[in-house]
């Protein structure tokens, strides 16, 4: 009897954080692992993961750029000609974006659209064809803040809200076709994702004008909360859960607070808890 092929996933933004965390776990679960990200001269700390774990040999980093066509086509292409197969797809590349719209730019949202939503349509449609061929699966990793409207968060949660209506719009057409869709909702995980927004809170207020009070409540209680957070390896075990499952579930929380606090917005008809939540985030 042959043996069966190395299954292969690909993850987007591994550099750091959720991706990173994954793609070691994914490689100790077993699967052959292309690690991607935008700039493989930043694959330092997972190189450094990858051989703690003793799995270098299952992790394959490559450039993918999810905002660029080309080089989404091109990572494909070199995929399936080493080897063969794509089984999984994990996005979860992605970028935060604080500030409300009177003080921001409307191209300030189109960027944040970019990179979460357009970049998880052009992989995913990337992917599809392979997935197929393989009866895969795929992941995306959104947020709470795919559920859950969050204050000085309008463009990064519209991105992700536009992410989970995809995903679920997609998910029954893909099971025709033997592909399984799901998304993951972390809540706050302490990562270098909210290091790598680079805020400067004296300058943000400063800048907020009439939203200053606002915005300094908000962050204060942001930084509290990232407190009590996840780490990252806490938050990628329920994605390999879900990459390995026989029949992974389509909504994904990675803890009970994930869990209470999208289940706030899902049995919320009127809007009026979500409302009373979000709104003491931001009461001086």
């Amino acid at each position: 009897m042959s043996a069966q092929p190395q299954k292969t996933v690909l993850i987007t933004g591994t550099s750091s954080g959720i991706g990173l965390a994954t793609a070691v776990a994914a490689a100790q679960a077993g699967w052959l692992t292309v690690a991607t990200m935008r700039d493989p001269g930043k694959a330092g700390a997972l190189r450094t993961a990858a051989a703690e774990a003793g799995v270098t040999d299952r992790i394959q980093i490559k450039r993918l750029d999810v905002v660029d066509p080309a080089s989404v086509a091109d990572c494909l292409t070199e995929v399936i000609a080493e080897h063969g197969r794509l089984d999984a797809l994990v996005n979860n590349a992605g970028a935060g974006h604080v500030g409300t719209i009177e003080q921001g730019t409307v191209a300030d949202v189109r960027g944040t659209m970019e990179v979460n939503f357009f970049g998880v349509v052009e992989v995913t449609r990337a992917a599809l064809p392979h997935l197929r061929a393989a009866q895969g699966r795929v992941l995306t990793v959104t947020s709470v803040g795919g559920v859950v409207g969050q204050p000085f968060n309008e463009a990064y949660c519209a991105a992700k809200f536009a992410v989970e209506g995809f995903m679920e719009s997609l998910a029954p057409v893909a099971a025709t076709v033997g592909v399984s869709v799901t998304v993951i909702e972390p809540g706050a995980v302490a990562s270098e994702f909210v290091a790598s927004q680079s805020l400067d809170v004296p300058a943000l207020t400063a800048a907020a004008g009439p939203y200053g009070p606002a915005l300094q409540a908000y962050i204060d209680r942001t930084m509290k909360a990232f407190g009590g957070a996840q780490t990252p390896a806490e938050a990628a075990a329920p994605i390999i859960d879900a990459l390995t499952a026989d029949r992974p579930a389509f909504r994904v929380q990675t803890s009970d607070r994930a869990r209470d606090f999208v289940g706030t917005k899902l049995a919320d008809l009127d809007g009026s808890a979500v409302q009373g939540l979000t709104g003491t985030w931001v009461a001086g």
